[in-house]
């Protein structure tokens, strides 16, 4: 197959690449400051739809809501993010996020039923947000610092991985901290996926191990123990992600060339 974003490669390095989720459209987004969707037609053939460019803004995320409608971006150096609007074609600034007091804001999470936008602040504080109002809900705070977080399949819990290798469980309606536990072996944590059957929990470390729980587990156990250990990777783990039908989990570090295994 061709490159996917042939008709227009990026001036710097990508950060985004992410197929919408009902139309055959592939999104890439990087620092060159730009949002391009390609149609995804044939391996020979993806024509540009168009590029969204956001003057002295170089990208750190880009994310499609889930309905397809919006594409969400935040930028390496900002306190604020951009809405673009793909309906009306509209790109919508989002300044300041009132109770928010961050200098910067670069991670985030979109919940899988499209209510809540998750931002990963600084010094452990994590600001739920609403989706359709992008106003603040609450703010809720872990030990340490929050390196990664992902949503149940259902939305109604956010696991929360912290620098110092813990995982902390919040049920996203009463905000409360349910659990939490210890990651093994983990000195620092640096990623985490929720399978879309809520079956597993996978966390990545600083030393690139991948360890796979089942979610009972990791609701009742402060030490669980892994079903899995995956010493695949040598660098640092800063991807892991299950397929849609949970057999097949992609694990992956962007601190070497072709360091991406299937599991």
């Amino acid at each position: 197959c061709v490159p996917a974003n042939q008709e227009r490669f990026a001036d710097g390095k990508l950060v985004t690449v992410q197929f919408h989720p009902s139309a055959q459209v592939v999104m890439t987004a990087g620092h060159d400051r730009s949002v391009s969707l390609f149609q995804v037609k044939n391996p020979s053939l993806n024509p540009k739809i168009q590029s969204i460019y956001l003057e002295s803004f170089p990208i750190y995320k880009a994310r499609f809501s889930v309905d397809g409608e919006q594409v969400i971006a935040t930028g390496t150096h900002h306190s604020m993010f951009f809405v673009y609007d793909m309906m009306a074609g509209n790109i919508i600034p989002i300044p300041k996020v009132r109770g928010v007091e961050e200098r910067f804001l670069r991670n985030f999470e979109l919940s899988p039923d499209g209510s809540f936008m998750l931002l990963i602040g600084t010094s452990g504080y994590l600001h739920l947000l609403s989706m359709k109002t992008k106003e603040l809900i609450s703010t809720m705070k872990v030990n340490g610092r929050c390196t990664a977080s992902a949503f149940t399949p259902d939305s109604s819990k956010i696991y929360n991985y912290s620098k110092e290798g813990e995982v902390f469980i919040w049920d996203v309606r009463s905000r409360k901290c349910l659990h939490k536990f210890e990651d093994e072996g983990s000195l620092e944590g640096t990623c985490i996926a929720v399978s879309k059957n809520n079956q597993y929990v996978a966390c990545g470390s600083s030393s690139g191990v991948v360890n796979l729980y089942t979610t009972d587990v990791c609701l009742k156990e402060n030490r669980p123990k892994p079903v899995k250990a995956i010493m695949n990777l040598v660098t640092s783990a800063t991807c892991v992600t299950f397929n849609p039908t949970t057999e097949i989990l992609a694990v992956a570090s962007r601190d070497a060339d072709e360091a991406v295994k299937l599991v």
